[in-house]
This record gives structure tokens, sequence and C-alpha cells, in this order.
């Protein structure tokens, strides 16, 4: 699943309507740390092949990341408790 979502980052960082109005419920910080996240990933999936990286390995090191950016968001997030 990561590595699916890790084709994502191939298109430039946008907060298109669509994208605000699937984070306007979240709280600031998480909203922070997502949009951080699309533009460094973003970023860093053209940056890699430049260097001469194959693809699948340019795959693999955003899928890695995208994984820290949802550990940090985890750990600063209080699970909510079904009733």
């Amino acid at each position: 699943m990561l590595v699916e979502a890790g084709w994502a980052y191939r298109l430039p960082a946008r907060e298109e309507r669509r994208y605000r109005e699937r984070v306007a419920d979240l709280p600031d910080e998480v909203q922070a740390i997502g949009w951080k996240a699309q533009v460094r990933l973003c970023q860093r999936f053209r940056r890699l092949p430049a260097t001469g990286k194959p693809q699948p390995k340019v795959i693999t090191a955003i899928a890695r990341e995208l994984i820290g950016y949802a550990w940090d968001i985890a750990r600063r997030v209080s699970p909510a408790v079904a009733t």
C-alpha cells in the first residue's frame, strides 16, 4: 500500500479544493505535517531520478519516508475511543 501511495508524489504538490476539503476537519498540527510531507515527497520524487536512481528505489524511498510522516502524526494524535 505504501509503494502504491508513493506513486502519488510523482505530481507537483498542490492545494486543490478537494485536498482542502479533505483536511478541513483535521487539527492544524496534522494539516501542517501533511502539507510538509506532500511538498517534501513531491520534490524528492523528482530529485532522486535526476541523480540516476532507478524507479523502484525511488518509489521505495518515498514509501519509507511516507511511513515516517504517518508515524509522526500517529504519535501526536490521541486515538479516538469508540463508544
